[in-house]
């Protein structure tokens, strides 16, 4: 019985982590904010990764996993997003000093939030999505926005550049929510067997991931999103 609840409690961890992440957003560290994210991803997979080697699939985990993933994946990265917006958006330009646009553009990072909301619904109910994904999975985004702080502290200039500037500051948060429930197919990494055959896409990401994560260091987390859209979408057309 205590074995059955391991997968269940490390989905509980995945929750307090991205508890203690808004937490350290409303604390104003964006840094500690990302790094408890990405703990969560981490124990996002070892919950799956525990259900399936322990032949353990109950309801409430199913439900417990979708609910810590809204609050990790969802509620804490858009509060990242809306904290990032606060600071470096500014409206000193054009169309941006209208005083509606300007409190519209304020509150867009909310998107976030409730698109990933829709999206866990809809990966819930829909049956394609038990070896694939329709739609940039809730993890996948909240990498992205969790190597922003990083690359502000650490990351090269031209890429804090891009991340300060109001056109993405904008642009991401209406792009992405799109993106969440866009019927995009994307290849999930959960491997039924280690075996090269089968797993051609899944090998090429992680080498090609952890490549851009060595060279271009915490910038590399958000390419690798990149990548990982990119080879899902050549691995979709070529079918």
């Amino acid at each position: 019985m205590v074995i059955k609840q391991i997968p269940n409690t490390i989905t509980a961890a995945n929750l307090f982590m991205g508890c203690l992440s808004i937490v350290a957003t409303f604390d104003g560290n964006l840094t500690q904010a990302a790094y408890f994210i990405l703990a969560a991803a981490v124990l996002d997979f070892f919950d799956g990764f525990a259900a399936r080697m322990l032949h353990v699939h109950s309801e409430i985990g199913k439900q417990l996993d979708s609910l810590a993933d809204m609050v990790s994946f969802g509620v804490a990265p858009g509060f990242i997003f809306y904290a990032l917006s606060q600071e470096h958006l500014t409206f000193e330009y054009g169309f941006l000093q209208f005083v509606p646009i300007m409190v519209l553009c304020s509150y867009l990072p909310f998107l976030i939030m409730i698109f990933s909301g829709v999206r866990l619904a809809k990966f819930n109910i829909d049956t394609r999505q038990s070896d694939s994904f329709i739609g940039v999975p809730t993890p996948a985004n909240a990498m992205f926005i969790c190597c922003i702080p990083f690359v502000l502290e650490h990351g090269p200039f031209f890429a804090q550049e891009i991340f300060t500037s109001a056109g993405f500051l904008i642009l991401y948060p209406i792009l992405m929510s799109y993106l969440l429930i866009a019927e995009l197919p994307l290849f999930s990494l959960k491997f039924k067997q280690f075996a090269w055959k089968g797993n051609e896409i899944r090998y090429s990401f992680l080498l090609g991931g952890a490549a851009l994560i060595l060279f271009f260091q915490y910038f590399g987390i958000g390419l690798s999103i990149i990548l990982y859209v990119l080879l899902s979408l050549i691995t979709h057309l070529r079918k």
